[in-house]
């Protein structure tokens, strides 16, 4: 069985092991797994991870691309279609549900499946039924379910765009994959490790950071995440092989100081405030905000999702 290393699962942050913890517990069962996360942080690594983890590791983990279906084609490429079931349909195919039989589904980007194929998901979700296209009969199939989005789809259900009962039959066990810039303590970390890695790959030498470089690149956002941060190491293992990468090594994006964000100045009340009650009502007010997920409330706060569970306990909420 493949480890969390091979698959990419790098991180020594409180933020990332906490993930870890949760996805070994979820593997160790069939429950249906949400993964949420922004784009290249790592979704489908994860979901690699959970059945390269679980019983179901010797058999088929089949991969979907829900933004890529065409929705004239979705209903097939799902669940098959026989022999003249519509216009092109030359010869019998099976589906891709089918072909993950005795094995895991991994729905990528499923927020972005048309609301027309939603409704046979369901269906095939809540009783493990797959209706071929043009058969009247149903077969049933033995699949581990794994989800993943980078929208909330909480507000997709609020907007029309998304079904409210597959969300909660998808949303049996949550799990968020934190942005790069909410585990920065894990960056020197990833850059040394990914460097190995693809020096080793293209047969060269490791580049070293200086502290003032090192510096930057942990207070660089990464709004690429984890894919963005690899392609950089990638490209000064390529082009400054075996040397020392400087701060004028680095891209511009990284050198230029991101610009504050103008703020209304909070002006403190003529009588005062109770400081704890305060951030205690913050906090709950960035949880409600954020439906109940933790790194979200964290990013609304300012804080690392440590922090925030640190005030969560010293204030019992």
């Amino acid at each position: 069985m493949k480890t969390r290393i091979e698959y990419g699962m790098l991180g020594q942050s409180a933020e990332f092991e906490g993930v870890q913890r949760t996805a070994k517990i979820m593997a160790s069962t069939d429950v249906t797994v949400l993964i949420q996360g922004e784009s290249g942080t790592g979704k489908e690594l994860m979901a690699k991870y959970i059945h390269a983890s679980s019983k179901r590791n010797s058999t088929p983990l089949v991969t979907i691309n829900c933004a890529a279906l065409p929705e004239a084609l979705a209903e097939s490429e799902l669940f098959g279609h026989i022999k003249g079931a519509f216009t092109g349909a030359t010869d019998n195919q099976q589906g891709r549900i089918q072909s993950a039989n005795n094995g895991t589904l991994f729905l990528d980007e499923v927020g972005e499946l048309p609301l027309s194929i939603q409704a046979k998901l369901l269906r095939f979700l809540e009783e493990g039924e797959c209706q071929t296209v043009g058969q009247t009969k149903t077969e049933k199939v033995n699949v581990r379910v794994i989800a993943a989005t980078n929208r909330d789809l909480f507000k997709e259900v609020e907007n029309g765009n998304f079904r409210e009962d597959l969300f909660y039959r998808l949303n049996v066990v949550p799990l968020a994959l934190p942005s790069l810039r909410e585990r920065q303590s894990d960056i020197s970390y990833l850059i040394n490790h990914l460097s190995a890695q693809l020096a080793a790959k293209h047969c060269l030498d490791v580049p070293r950071y200086n502290m003032q470089a090192l510096e930057l690149c942990q207070r660089y956002s990464w709004p690429g995440n984890i894919r963005e941060l690899k392609n950089f190491c990638e490209r000064m293992v390529v082009l400054l092989s075996g040397k020392t990468i400087t701060v004028d090594n680095l891209p511009l994006e990284m050198k230029v100081a991101p610009q504050a964000k103008a703020s209304v100045p909070y002006t403190l009340p003529e009588g005062g405030v109770i400081l704890e009650k305060l951030e205690a009502q913050l906090i709950n007010q960035a949880m409600d905000k954020s439906h109940g997920n933790q790194s979200k409330a964290a990013r609304l706060l300012g804080l690392t999702r440590s922090a925030l569970l640190y005030r969560m306990k010293k204030h019992s909420l």
